[in-house]
C-alpha cells in the first residue's frame, strides 16, 4: 500500500507521469515502475527523488496541521477563488451558531479590540485573511459571517480598491489543497 506521503506526492505531481503498480509488485511491496512511452522501466533516481518529495510534503503537511486556525469573521469580499474575511469575531463561536459554517449578516457579532492570535493549532485567527476551498453549501453572501477551521496556504494579494494591493494570509479549508498550495509556492 502507498503511504500518505506517497499519495500526497502523486496528488501534488499531477499527471506529469503515470505510475503503474503491477500485481506482483503490489504483492511483494516493490516500488512502482514509471511508464515512459510504451516501455516500463524504473528510474534510477526515482527512489531518492521520491523520498525527498515525500519528506517535503510530510513537512508541509505537519506545518499545515500545526498552523490550522479557527476563522470566525465577516466576509468583506468574494472572488472566484474564495473569500476575504475579517476574522476575530469571538462571539460567533456561541452554541446557537454551531449548526452551520455560515451565519447571516443579521447576526449580532462583535470583534474585541485587544484580541491577539495565539500560535497554537485551532487558535482563533485574527485579522484580514483569504479563505479558499470553501464548502459549496450553504451559499455565502457578502457581509455574512463564516465559522471555519482552515489550514495555512501561503499568501494572497487582496485588492480592496482598484489602486491598492495588500498581501494577506491565505487559508484553505481542505488539508490536501493547503498542502498543494504550499508545495507549489515552495517551488517558486
Amino acid at each position: 500500500m502507498f503511504s500518505l506521503a506517497a499519495v500526497l506526492f502523486l496528488f501534488i505531481c499531477g499527471t506529469s507521469a503515470q505510475v503503474i503498480l503491477s500485481p506482483s509488485a503490489a504483492a511483494s511491496n516493490h516500488s512502482p515502475t514509471q511508464a515512459v512511452g510504451s516501455v516500463l522501466k524504473p528510474g534510477p533516481e526515482q527512489p531518492q527523488n521520491t523520498r525527498m518529495l515525500e519528506q517535503k510534503s510530510e513537512q508541509i503537511r505537519n506545518a499545515c496541521i500545526n498552523g490550522r486556525r479557527r476563522i470566525c469573521g465577516r466576509v468583506v469580499q468574494m472572488v472566484p477563488e474564495g473569500l476575504v474575511v475579517e476574522s476575530g469575531y469571538t462571539n460567533l463561536l456561541r452554541p446557537e451558531l454551531s449548526h452551520s459554517w455560515v451565519a447571516p449578516r443579521t447576526v449580532v457579532a462583535t470583534r474585541p479590540s485587544n484580541l491577539v492570535e495565539e500560535n497554537a493549532p485551532e487558535s482563533l485567527c485574527v485579522g484580514l485573511v483569504f479563505v479558499t476551498d470553501i464548502p459549496k453549501k450553504p451559499s455565502v453572501g457578502l457581509y455574512d459571517y463564516v465559522i471555519l477551521s482552515a489550514y495555512p496556504a501561503g499568501e494572497f494579494v487582496y485588492t480592496p480598491v482598484p489602486t491598492v494591493k495588500r498581501t494577506i494570509r491565505r487559508f484553505s479549508v481542505g488539508l490536501l489543497t493547503a498542502i498543494k498550495l504550499n508545495f507549489d509556492s515552495a517551488g517558486k
